[in-house]
């Protein structure tokens, strides 16, 4: 009867350990600071597609994943296209997601990626570290992800995190 008591402390210390984090929203990344994996990836309909070397390539973009039944993905959909207006290079990639419903969904809102892929079996995601969608990443000109950025991008958090981190990955 001592077994209920030690694993309730157990999970009590680690749920105490966990709320004691600097910043309780920040998620760990595994591939900030390496090389772009390679992708396992097909083509979205007839939008042009890009792979991790094209990522290699200079100059610094955007790699956000996202899909049509993610309503944080339509939420942040807006600040998407404002970046791609503003010169920002976004590539999308398509996350276990029905084709015909990408599309539309890009149709609908609009798309704002230089090239899309889709990720049909989620293994892209799971080599990127991916939690959940949205998520985006900043890749510098090496191919070297600097940044992640999990949940919906705003017009807050576009002016205040990820516009500051694309300069920095400059």
């Amino acid at each position: 009867m001592v077994l209920p008591p030690v694993i309730f402390l157990g999970l009590a210390a680690l749920f105490w350990i966990g709320m004691q984090r600097d910043d309780p929203n920040a998620l760990p990344s595994t591939r900030v600071g390496s090389d772009v994996p390679v992708m396992t990836v097909n083509a979205l309909a007839n939008e042009p597609t890009f792979d991790a070397e094209a990522l290699r390539a200079p100059g610094v973009k955007l790699v956000n994943f996202w899909a049509s039944w993610c309503a944080p993905c339509r939420l942040e959909h807006p600040s998407l296209e404002a970046l791609a207006d503003d010169g920002i290079t976004l590539y999308g990639i398509n996350y276990k997601d029905d084709p015909v419903k990408a599309v539309r969904f890009l149709n609908e809102l609009g798309n704002p990626f230089t090239a899309i892929v889709a990720d049909d079996t989620g293994r892209t995601a799971l080599d990127w570290g991916v939690y959940g969608v949205p998520e985006t990443f900043v890749v510098n000109g090496q191919g070297q992800v600097t940044f992640r950025f999990a949940g919906p991008i705003t017009a807050d958090i576009m002016q205040h995190t990820i516009l500051p981190e694309i300069e920095a990955a400059r």
